[in-house]
């Protein structure tokens, strides 16, 4: 599979089946020669120079299965910290 293909591909949350966006880059072990993690471009466009695009990065490990058409991946949600405001 190239990464033209990847790109193509629809990147779902397993979770909730909520659509991601698609892959903008890729994390690389160039020493070992292996993908860490799929960068995803939340929204899925480009916004050029003078905007600034949301990414979100999934690690390797959390692919479930790439599909003919989408990639299923399970999503890690921050947690939320509830700190007192005085």
């Amino acid at each position: 599979m190239t990464i033209t293909e990847l790109q193509m591909k629809d990147i779902v949350a397993i979770e909730d089946g909520r659509k991601l966006g698609f892959i903008s880059d890729l994390e690389i072990d160039v020493d070992r020669g292996y993908i860490v993690a799929l960068i995803i471009s939340l929204g899925g466009k480009m916004l050029g120079f003078f905007g600034k695009e949301e990414e979100v990065v999934i690690p390797w490990n959390n692919i479930v299965t790439i599909g003919a058409d989408v990639i299923l991946v399970r999503t890690e949600r921050p947690k939320l910290s509830h700190q007192a405001h005085n």
